[in-house]
Formats: C-alpha cells, sequence, structure tokens
C-alpha cells in the first residue's frame, strides 16, 4: 500500500465528505434542530457541493492551491459557523502542506494539527465544551500517535477517524460551553453535537479515500 498521498485522492476525500454530508444533512440538521440554528446539514451539504463543482475537471496541482481553494469556497459559500470555521481547517492546511504534491503521514497530521489550531484560534473551543472540537481533536492525536509509532498512513486515518466518532459520541452528555448552543445551558445535555458529527465524517471518508487509493 502507498504511504503517501497525492492530489488525486484528497480530490476523492472531498468529494467523499460531499456524498456523505449530503446523505446525512437531514441527520446534521435534526442534530442541530435540537441545540442551534437547524442548518448545518444544509449549511455543509451546499457548501461541499460548491467546493466539488469549484475544483471540476482540473484540480489544482498541488496541495497548497488545492486545499487552499477548498477552503476559500467554503468560507464564501457556507453559512453560520461552519464556514468560517471548516473554511479555516483548509486554509491552514493548505498553507502547512506546500506547494507539494504528494503527503506522508507525517506531512498529513502536521497539515491537519495546523487546521485544528486555526480552529482553535477562531473559535476558542476546548475539550469539552460541546463543540467539533471534541470529535478533531482526538482525531489528530490519534493521527499523531500513529505517526509516531510508524503507523502506515491507511492505518493512522483509521485510528483517527476511530477516535473521531468516539470524541463525537463523548458529546451527548455535555453541556454546551461555546455556540449557539451553549444558550441553552443544562439542556443542551443529552444531545450529539453537530459539528462533532460531521467532522467525524470528514475522518472517515479521509480513511475511505485512502483505502480506495491502495
Amino acid at each position: 500500500m502507498a504511504e503517501t498521498i497525492g492530489t488525486a485522492t484528497v480530490v476523492d476525500w472531498i468529494t467523499r465528505f460531499r456524498d456523505a454530508v449530503t446523505e446525512k444533512r437531514d441527520w446534521l440538521t435534526e442534530l442541530d434542530s435540537a441545540i442551534g440554528d437547524a442548518d448545518h446539514g444544509a449549511n455543509m451539504s451546499r457548501g461541499m457541493a460548491a467546493v466539488v463543482e469549484k475544483l471540476g475537471p482540473a484540480s489544482p496541482a498541488t496541495m497548497d492551491e488545492l486545499l487552499k481553494s477548498v477552503g476559500m469556497t467554503l468560507v464564501s459559500s457556507v453559512g453560520g459557523a461552519s464556514g468560517p470555521l471548516y473554511g479555516t481547517l483548509f486554509l491552514r492546511m493548505g498553507m502547512t502542506a506546500g506547494a507539494v504534491t504528494e503527503l506522508d503521514a507525517a506531512a498529513l497530521a502536521a497539515a491537519l494539527r495546523a487546521g485544528l489550531d486555526g480552529i482553535v484560534a477562531r473559535g476558542k473551543a476546548e475539550a469539552g465544551d460541546k463543540t467539533l472540537f471534541d470529535a478533531m481533536a482526538p482525531a489528530v492525536d490519534a493521527l499523531d500517535a500513529g505517526v509516531a509509532r510508524a503507523a502506515g498512513i491507511a492505518d493512522a486515518t483509521r485510528a483517527a477517524a476511530k477516535a473521531a466518532a468516539a470524541g463525537r459520541d463523548s458529546t451527548t452528555p455535555l453541556v454546551a460551553r461555546k455556540g449557539r448552543a451553549s444558550y441553552l445551558g443544562e439542556r443542551s445535555a443529552g444531545h450529539l453535537d453537530p459539528g462533532a458529527a460531521s467532522v467525524t465524517l470528514l475522518f472517515e471518508t479521509l480513511a475511505d479515500a485512502i483505502a480506495g487509493s491502495s
């Protein structure tokens, strides 16, 4: 199995993520209707559709341009908090990846870590706030751990997806401390965070795309 991913695999990832948020749009919106503005599914579906359309048949040849294109499109086409947060994720990933055509596991992990740092800088979220951070931080940590133990890129990203899912599920009992959900106080407990749910789809489709590229 290849130990690097090229731009074609990243495009496949983005396309798979578009398909996943479109398929799960109603579920994401249902989650958001309980503790937010009831628009997360619609926003993510619309935004990712715009991203795939923007990439088109002639995607950028380097990782930085490809990921920056994704980020800029999300910022300009997604409403609510999702656009700026997901846009920042991909913009920071692009800045860190650089003008290369392939990423190994360490470079992918570094790009995702930079993306997470960008989300934290923008949203000031911490563990336990009941946000997408609660899924993304464990996923990035798991990816780093995979790199440290010299796991292959496929195994490392699969571990990251599992960590994201566990982080997503951990948000259910939490009382929200950030975003619209925080207005509900104790009533926000008992509901899965929609942002953590979409981040889990992001990592699951990344692992699927890498497995499919072998």
